[in-house]
């Protein structure tokens, strides 16, 4: 049985699980009790009445969180031979044809998010056991297949961050870093909890929206009353 550390332990103390927290105390909380020995992310688990094995129950899209999230994301751009210029310009970290289809086939994916023409998206389509598993497969619907190479990239680049709900119906995001203000946390999770709200999948039947539990990469869980965020 994994043994907790004395810092969680300390930091657990000061939340009372049985109450939930209005959205400003929750990321008060959350600031407080980062106290690793690193910029800690701050994460969002929203749990959902939906169940992703239906296709009217999946959520997969983006949202622009308005401070980003403190993170440097690198992007691959997948593109005709005519368009690897064009890419490398946009501010793609890793861009290719052929040649980058050949990289992803044996692995070696050197960025966080992977954009693509639509006209690449057959050469993709034997890349899915791959990108798959890893969440890295461009789709529309999630806005990383683009006929705007510049703007998307652009888009990610300053915040833009695709989200999708896991097999049991849960939305993991980290929306900032414990060095971010309390208004620019606050302001990034409203963007995200609004975009939640606003893409409920057409099969939800009845409450669509479960918990929210907000914590620091090394902190403890900290429930929050989404009523407040109203």
């Amino acid at each position: 049985m994994k043994t907790l550390s004395k810092r969680f332990r300390n930091e657990k103390e000061k939340i009372d699980s049985t109450n939930y927290y209005t959205i400003d105390q929750a990321i008060q909380l959350v600031k407080t009790t980062s106290s690793a020995k690193f910029n800690e992310s701050i994460e969002a688990h929203i749990a959902l009445n939906i169940d992703p094995k239906y296709a009217d129950q999946q959520l997969r899209t983006t949202v622009i969180l308005p401070h980003g999230t403190g993170k440097s994301l690198r992007i691959g751009a997948l593109v005709p031979a005519d368009k690897v210029g064009e890419a490398q310009t946009a501010g793609a970290d890793v861009f290719g044809s052929d040649d980058l289809v050949e990289d992803i086939s044996k692995g070696i994916l050197n960025f966080d998010l992977l954009v693509a023409t639509a006209d690449m998206m057959p050469k993709l389509a034997k890349l899915g056991r791959v990108l798959g598993p890893k969440g890295l497969m461009p789709s529309p619907k999630a806005g990383t297949v683009t006929a705007n190479l510049k703007a998307t990239i652009e888009e990610f680049k300053k915040g833009k961050l695709e989200y999708r709900a896991d097999k049991s119906g849960i939305v993991h995001i980290s929306f900032g870093k414990a060095d971010f203000s309390e208004t620019q946390l606050l302001e990034n999770m409203k963007a995200f909890y609004q975009s939640v709200e606003t893409n409920k999948p057409s099969g939800v039947k009845g409450k669509y929206i479960k918990t929210v539990t907000l914590c620091s990469t090394m902190g403890p869980g900290v429930p929050v009353d989404f009523a407040s965020f109203a």
